[in-house]
């Protein structure tokens, strides 16, 4: 495995679906701005309520990328 370096960079994303599809927006978003994205950490999670439902979901992640040789 070759020496890398690595850029970190902390995004929110969001969605009235649930966390799995808030991550995953979250990270999509990033890919289509940051090249060589490599890894995703969950750093929080948070929800906005209606009453005692549920209705939408924030998420915190720090996404990993490999900084170009």
């Amino acid at each position: 495995m070759a020496n890398h370096a690595y850029g970190l960079s902390e995004i929110v994303g969001t969605s009235p679906e649930g966390i799995e599809s808030a991550i995953n927006n979250a990270v999509s978003r990033a890919g289509s701005t940051v090249r060589n994205l490599d890894w995703f950490e969950v750093q929080g999670i948070r929800g906005q309520l209606d009453g005692d439902k549920v209705v939408h979901w924030q998420v915190t992640v720090k996404v990993g990328f490999r900084i170009d040789e």
